[in-house]
């Protein structure tokens, strides 16, 4: 690979001036390949395995590195949440949310906000750093990445994620409402230079420039929805410092933030900020086995009032259309639950307990999922969801159940026709796949209802 010629002479311009980390960065990104990383989901059983004897990732333990690339898309546990494909320099945001959850009040209800999560991969990982009672809101900007941002957050099981889609200026409305922001920002992409032909097609200093543009902007519009006392987790996927130690160096001044060691230090692959003093970590290819990644973290400052907040009409912008149009709902997850509808049918599930802040969340954002979809409400008849199926909370024993083998897994997973042991009651069954729930069909006695998401299905017609 060819890298841009003003990229290259950018990066020597930075080692010149006393850059040494970025030294090697150049000819990591040229001649060397990514490598394959995954992370597991400490709620669900882990795969085994390729999976049991790859070797850990130093700053996150429940996850490792692959010797080669499998075919995750023909893996059932995939699709069942066990694991997440995920680049091991971006599971350093489990790491950071986990040292600043300990840095918290024991009893501290937590609120976290992933303001640019698609697709997903950050977000179940500070999911898994995060108390079970922290309620966690992933927004995208783009409304196609915001549905796969979704269904991501469905197959991770956890209980307490909203979904939202649109502009970050929209959590204006929230003041200093979040205990933690973070803001993995669109970028210039030098990160993915070895994984992504587009992004050295596309880069240039005016992009850059372009880039720190809109980085600056969308840290206006999220800084008022931040507590004071609380943290700004600010992350690219860049070398430049115009979109790094810049911005950072602009928060200080502009907001009067403080940066925090969160002890990343300690693990001698990572390096340094560039050419700066305050605490920052650079993830480069060449020193770290994975991309390039630029995070800091930013201290609101504490005595800030907060001020009541606004709602808009939640009806309106599809958060619920209230209890009262529900019927009685089925006992199918495990704990204190309430229930909102969507507006085709969708029941979502929120606990109990975090309902008021879900409350306030849907009243300003555009939603696109308010906790777990449990149903969809059909004439007199309520079907049972696949997110509801992957959920931590689900109550098994709540229906009949079947084992599935791997080609008959596959073959659910593509939506097609799936044949039932005989003796089944009629009705709703869930399948599984070693042992762990995979989805559900409806058993109608000759035959059964294929009910997995058709947006979710395997398209490839290759078998493995």
């Amino acid at each position: 690979m060819t890298l841009p010629s003003d990229f290259v002479k950018l990066i020597d311009s930075y080692i010149a001036r006393g850059g040494v980390q970025l030294r090697g960065l150049c000819e990591a990104l040229s001649a060397t390949a990514p490598q394959v990383s995954v992370r597991f989901n400490p709620l669900k059983a882990r795969p085994r395995g390729a999976f049991e004897a790859s070797a850990a990732v130093a700053w996150w333990p429940d996850a490792a590195y692959l010797d080669a690339r499998p075919a995750f898309t023909f893996d059932p546990a995939l699709h069942q949440g066990r694991y997440y494909v995920q680049d091991a320099s971006s599971m350093a945001i489990a790491a950071v949310v986990r040292r600043l959850v300990a840095s918290m009040p024991a009893d501290a209800a937590i609120t976290y906000l992933d303001a640019c999560a698609a697709p997903g991969g950050k977000t179940t990982a500070a999911l898994d750093a995060l108390p079970p009672e922290a309620v966690v809101v992933a927004n995208e900007y783009d409304y196609r990445r915001a549905n796969i941002l979704a269904e991501n957050v469905a197959k991770w099981g956890r209980p307490g994620v909203i979904v939202t889609r649109g502009d970050t200026a929209q959590f204006g409305a929230l003041h200093a409402f979040f205990d933690i922001i973070a803001a993995d920002v669109p970028c210039s992409g030098e990160g993915m230079m070895r994984k992504d032909a587009v992004a050295v097609e596309q880069w240039s200093p005016a992009l850059v420039c372009d880039c720190a543009a809109r980085q600056r902007t969308i840290i206006a519009n999220l800084w008022g929805a931040l507590k004071p006392g609380g943290y700004l987790i600010y992350s690219t996927c860049t070398f430049n410092r115009q979109e790094n130690e810049d911005i950072i160096e602009s928060i200080i001044a502009d907001y009067g933030a403080e940066a925090v060691d969160v002890g990343l230090s300690c693990y001698a692959e990572i390096a340094p900020g560039l050419l700066t003093d305050i605490p920052c970590y650079r993830f480069l290819p060449g020193r770290v086995r994975g991309e390039g990644l630029f995070m800091a973290v930013l201290q609101k400052p504490a005595g800030e009032a907060p001020r009541a907040r606004k709602s808009k009409d939640a009806r309106r912008r599809g958060s619920s259309a209230g209890k009262a149009s529900l019927p009685a709902m089925p006992e199918w997850l495990v704990g204190d639950y309430c229930y909102s509808a969507g507006a085709a049918g969708e029941v979502y599930a929120m606990p109990a307990a975090m309902a008021s802040v879900a409350d306030a969340v849907c009243g300003v954002a555009d939603v696109v999922s308010r906790g777990t979809l449990l149903a969809t409400i059909k004439g007199r008849d309520i079907v049972p969801a696949q997110p509801l199926a992957l959920s931590a909370d689900l109550r098994r024993e709540a229906f009949p159940a079947v084992e599935l083998l791997r080609d008959a897994a596959l073959t659910y997973l593509r939506r097609e026709v799936l044949s039932l042991p005989e003796g089944l009651p009629r009705g709703y069954v869930l399948l599984t796949y070693d042992g762990v729930p995979l989805g559900f069909v409806k058993n109608i006695g000759n035959r059964s209802n294929n009910l997995y998401p058709q947006h979710w299905r395997i398209l490839s017609a290759e078998r493995p």
